[in-house]
Order: C-alpha cells, then structure tokens, then sequence
C-alpha cells in the first residue's frame, strides 16, 4: 500500500502525521521526495496547471513532432495494414 500526499515544509520543519487506520501497524518506509524531483518536475494539481506545463512542453526549441514518425512502417506489411491490426485484435479472445 502506498499513501501518498503534498505538503508544505513549515519554516520550523515540524510535521505531525496522522496515519490512517487503513494502514497497518508495524514497520514502515516513509521517504520525503521533494516536489522539484518528482517526474515532471511539479505534479499540477489543476487544469491550469496542466496546460501550463503543456504549453511549456510544447514551446521546448528541443522538441521533435510526433508527425516526424509517419509513413516510416509503411510497406512493412502486405496488404491492408487495418485489416491486419483487426486480425490481431479478434486473437484477443
């Protein structure tokens, strides 16, 4: 079980934590990660959020297009390749 929640660091650096019940008593591993570490550097917590880090992602000068990709299998497969990932799909079953 992983219980995982944001908090602010107070200038005295004293936390009180209350553990849920649902966690049993006994040993545990409790890690402090800071927020500018985690993977995407903040996780957003609102849609403006979101579409900042988005926008900020989508003007990175570094950043290659998706669409560079297309056309690049084309000829891999004989045939209608929609069929094909159709027959692959009925194996499902």
């Amino acid at each position: 079980m992983t219980i995982e929640q944001t908090v602010d660091i107070p200038e005295s650096h004293r936390l009180t934590i209350d553990v849920p019940r649902e966690v049993p008593a006994g040993p545990v591993i409790l890690a402090f990660t800071p927020a500018s570490a985690s993977r995407f550097g903040s996780d957003p917590r609102t849609v403006e959020e979101t579409m900042k880090i988005a926008a900020e992602k989508a003007a990175d000068p570094n950043r290659k297009p998706f669409s560079r990709h297309f056309g690049t299998l084309k000829g891999m497969w004989e045939g209608d390749e929609v069929e094909y990932q159709r027959e692959l799909r009925d194996e499902w079953d």
